[in-house]
């Protein structure tokens, strides 16, 4: 198998996936769903990882955040998947890895790419055909951005402001929400690879940008594209050949 993608870029929106060992069924009970979301949360107060979106379906993560360049995501990762899986395991006096030794991160570039990757992130479990739709789904981001919390939010909104070029949070919660209407609309829901399995995600000019910055380090790898939206990937293998979203 090959390994996942896991490089960064300061400055850069990563979409992160990163699944349980041999797929399995770790996160199927709401208690260790809600566990990694907690510790999502302290690796927010420690290190300040900016999370703009999340969701934890039963058997892997989508997280979607902005790396500021100190060296936060890694750390984070670390502690979330490290906390997570230990609690596990020892209430199930279990033995053995909990999740794959890689995540995969994908760059996003920011606006209307970021907005389809959300809206991609929050339609996970309905394209699994768990719910009919997000809001039903209490352990993603998409609840936090359409009410925010008023205290302790995990999701960095003045970022996410930003990023998505909006005024103020009912807009950025009013294009949340009407952009997974539109998906809804287009039933059925089709997995789309690229924000898996991607290097990353944008115009010609931002993919082609990420391209230059990993440089001749990173070879092997081509652009793709699809109407508006181009693809840096990898030429053989990826984490897309071992993770279904």
């Amino acid at each position: 198998m090959s390994r996942a993608n896991r490089h960064f870029l300061a400055g850069y929106v990563w979409h992160l996936t990163h699944r349980c060992h041999q797929k399995s069924f770790l996160l199927k009970f709401a208690r260790d769903r809600a566990r990694w979301i907690h510790w999502l949360g302290q690796a927010k107060r420690r290190y300040g990882l900016s999370v703009l979106n999340y969701t934890v379906t039963c058997n892997h993560i989508h997280l979607l955040v902005l790396d500021t360049g100190r060296g936060e995501i890694a750390r984070s990762m670390q502690l979330i998947a490290g906390r997570t899986a230990q609690e596990y395991n020892r209430r199930k006096r279990r033995h053995g890895a909990f999740w794959e030794d890689r995540y995969h991160a994908t760059a996003v570039q920011g606006d209307t790419h970021l907005l389809r990757c959300m809206t991609y992130i929050d339609l996970n479990m309905v394209r699994a055909g768990v719910v009919h739709h997000p809001k039903q789904w209490p352990h993603g981001g998409y609840q936090s951005i359409q009410n925010p919390p008023t205290r302790y939010g995990v999701i960095d909104m003045e970022s996410l402001l930003s990023l998505c070029n909006v005024r103020d949070v009912a807009s950025l919660s009013e294009s949340c929400r009407s952009s997974v209407d539109e998906e809804l609309s287009k039933r059925p829901l089709c997995r789309e690879s690229h924000w898996t399995a991607g290097v990353a995600v944008g115009s010609a000019e931002f993919v082609g940008g990420v391209k230059r910055k990993l440089g001749s380090k990173h070879p092997g790898r081509s652009i793709s594209n699809t109407k508006d939206t181009f693809v840096l990937q990898e030429i053989r293998g990826s984490y897309n050949a071992v993770f279904r979203a």
